[in-house]
């Protein structure tokens, strides 16, 4: 089936009384646009599920509009999107405020190679997508009208909140067993809209392909490893069973 129609299809779906999670105008003609195909793959492009890829959790579209209408930007809006990912919330906040005017961070270097693929390959290159701690956000562009945590925390990190414009706006799933999604100004006043559930974010050494440091615990995965592949005393062949 055409790609376009399926879009619609889904869009139309989280327009639906049964679910309401795109309301806006903006929202709805940029979740047309986007060919999530080329961010996910065609076969789980438009069901409205979460999955893993590399190591992170791709956002279900109804839970991606939810933050994007929480998020709310302007058409010329400066906008930092932190955890990239697979780099689809970025390619629909450029149909709204343009490529130039949107950044993408992520811990992860291989999710951000794969963001910056798959942007070029969805037509918008002009998204800039680098590797940063998420926590340090991204101070080279800053300050910034909206900023966008797709990951949760347990308050909101201060240096996201110093680099929001004076009217700017944060927002990120806030806590940790029980999350809430949340909007927050730069003074830390925070407005909550309801229960999510999303991976907490990560420090420098938690993401995915990060290199083993502690040379203690590589070695002794590797002893475990050797012994569990060691023959046991009756197989080997320098015991002499008859002496």
């Amino acid at each position: 089936m055409d790609p376009a129609v399926l879009r619609g299809d889904m869009v139309d779906s989280l327009q639906h009384e049964s679910k309401g999670v795109v309301r806006s105008t903006w929202l709805s003609a940029a979740m047309r646009s986007v060919p999530r195909e080329a961010f996910v793959g065609e076969e789980q492009a438009y069901s409205d599920r979460p999955f893993e890829r590399l190591g992170t959790r791709v956002l279900s579209p109804s839970t991606a509009a939810r933050l994007l209408e929480a998020l709310d930007p302007d058409a010329d809006d400066d906008v930092l999107v932190v955890g990239a990912g697979v780099g689809y919330t970025a390619a629909v906040l450029a149909e709204r405020v343009g490529e130039a005017n949107v950044q993408a961070i992520d811990i992860t270097r291989r999710l951000v190679v794969d963001a910056r693929t798959n942007l070029a390959e969805a037509g918008y290159e002009g998204v800039l997508v680098d590797r940063r701690d998420g926590a340090e956000g991204l101070p080279e562009y800053a300050p910034y009208d909206r900023i966008l945590l797709e990951a949760a925390a347990v308050r909101p990190p201060r240096a996201l909140l110093s680099q929001l414009a004076e009217d700017g706006r944060l927002v990120m799933p806030l806590g940790t067993n029980e999350q809430t999604l949340a909007t927050v100004d730069p003074d830390g006043e925070t407005q909550r809209l309801g229960s999510v559930a999303f991976q907490p974010m990560l420090v420098e050494g938690e993401q995915a392909d990060t290199i083993e440091r502690n040379r203690t615990r590589r070695e002794d995965r590797e002893h475990a490893r050797r012994n569990a592949q060691s023959r046991t005393g009756w197989e080997q062949n320098w015991i002499d069973w008859d002496g």
